[in-house]
């Protein structure tokens, strides 16, 4: 495999799973630190309170990053740490922090890409609707443009949301997380309204004129795959489809929503106003791929949703999640054939499997080691059929704070001992490693 020499190499993070100190030196409570601390929501009681201590320890922690050779890092910001209320008055000391860490990124030849909104919502917006508030989508917006005029000299990677979709199904459809919400209107709002703040967001950026500057949305992606030739199979298959992987992208580059989807919802349909849509077409720079897994579907009347996941007989990840590589080459090829030639990053791929220390004091993880592989060789796949690949960003730099599972499932390359906060790097961390040496040494 021979990459392109401009690729980014990487890994990704999320504020709330790995900073600490969420209310530290002014900050404003989020959603999911208020979610986090309500009993019964998080496994095991865990909260993100202190998470990796990454707020006090990000120095080493690029460090860390500088050994593993990454020249790229995507991370995100922290809404109520810049602005305590969601709104208004900034908290400079907040702000200070990502400009620091922006700064010695540079300064070690990681170039930065910042996502705006990875799921941690104000809380005092919250108590306005959040989401489900269209005010929310020009509150986003404001809050965009602050980071753009703060970083936007040393940023020219910006992603507005981090899977809107999850926001969306998880936090107002199915309540797993926060604001843990169960109401089917609210999360139809919620979702549009995600759509118009993204593109408000955009078009803040645009108004700027900043020099070399780029912005997208990440969306989390994966084949949909009936169970059989039945056509109700068929059906509840497309339905998902459409669902997971066209619900967000469908309006920003066709300017409508999925007419499947319209039609299985019904009265809950997106409460779309005159010019909306005109606005979220607004053109994007790139699309971020999550991709983790596939779904194999049938069709079940007895389900909430008429379909029920088929377990298939493959190595699977302590989520759950069936190990796939090949769905990230079919999303990719889908993406490429289905929107044209926008460029594309892996924002996020990984995997969560039982590491522990063995008696040396290391982690021996072959088969994430082989999860890293063999998707970047369909990655590579796809990248020599033409589609434009730039970037590979696993998920994540190290264990962290993993949502409603607390801190019982491990993705990272660095292994981190909660108690000590001790980062230790995984078999599979010097693997990526010395992959991302050899392709700079072609």
């Amino acid at each position: 495999m021979r990459f392109p020499k401009d690729f980014l190499w990487g890994a990704a993070t999320a504020a709330y799973q790995i900073e600490g100190s969420p209310l530290a030196d002014g900050a404003g409570m989020s959603i999911w630190h208020r979610f986090s601390h309500t009993p019964g929501t998080i496994l095991n009681g865990d909260t993100g309170d202190v998470a990796c201590d990454h707020y006090r320890r990000w120095r080493e922690d690029i460090e860390w990053m500088r050994r593993l050779g990454l020249n790229a890092y995507r991370f995100s910001v922290a809404w109520a740490r810049v602005l305590p209320e969601g709104r208004g008055r900034v908290n400079t000391k907040g702000l200070d922090f990502y400009q620091r860490l922006v700064d010695v990124l540079l300064q070690n030849g990681i170039t930065p890409m910042v996502t705006l909104y990875h799921w941690d919502l104000p809380a005092a917006l919250q108590d306005e609707g959040g989401w489900a508030n269209r005010e929310c989508a020009s509150w986003f917006a404001e809050y965009a443009e602050l980071m753009f005029r703060a970083l936007g000299d040393r940023v020219k990677l910006w992603a507005t949301l981090n899977e809107p979709w999850v926001v969306m199904a998880l936090g107002y459809l199915m309540g797993q997380h926060a604001p843990g919400m169960r109401d089917i209107g609210a999360a139809s709002r919620a979702g549009h309204h995600l759509l118009l703040g993204h593109a408000l967001a955009v078009q803040a950026l645009r108004a700027l004129d900043i020099p070399g500057a780029q912005i997208g949305i990440v969306t989390n992606l994966g084949p949909q795959q009936p169970a059989s030739e039945n056509p109700q199979d068929q059906a509840v298959a497309l339905l998902w489809h459409q669902f997971i992987n066209q619900y967000f992208l469908d309006p920003i580059f066709v300017g409508e929503y999925p007419q499947t989807v319209l039609s299985f919802v019904g009265e809950f349909a997106p409460p779309v106003r005159s010019g909306d849509m005109e606005v979220i077409q607004t053109p994007i720079d790139f699309i971020g791929v999550n991709y983790y897994t596939r779904n194999v579907l049938a069709y079940d009347a007895d389900s909430p949703f008429g379909s029920r996941t088929v377990p298939q007989q493959a190595l699977h990840t302590e989520m759950g999640w069936e190990v796939y590589p090949q769905g990230l080459y079919e999303i990719l090829k889908w993406l490429h054939g289905t929107y044209g030639a926008v460029p594309l990053y892996i924002t996020e791929n990984g995997a969560a499997f039982a590491d522990t220390l063995n008696e040396n004091g290391e982690v021996d993880d072959p088969l994430r080691e082989e999860y890293i592989r063999a998707h970047l060789e369909q990655a590579y796949r796809a990248l020599e059929e033409g589609v434009p690949l730039k970037g590979y960003f696993y998920w994540s730099l190290m264990d962290n704070f993993e949502w409603a599972f607390g801190y019982s499932r491990r993705f990272g390359l660095l292994y981190v001992d909660f108690e000590t906060q001790r980062r230790i790097p995984k078999r599979s961390a010097h693997w990526y490693a010395q992959f991302i040496a050899q392709q700079r040494a072609i």
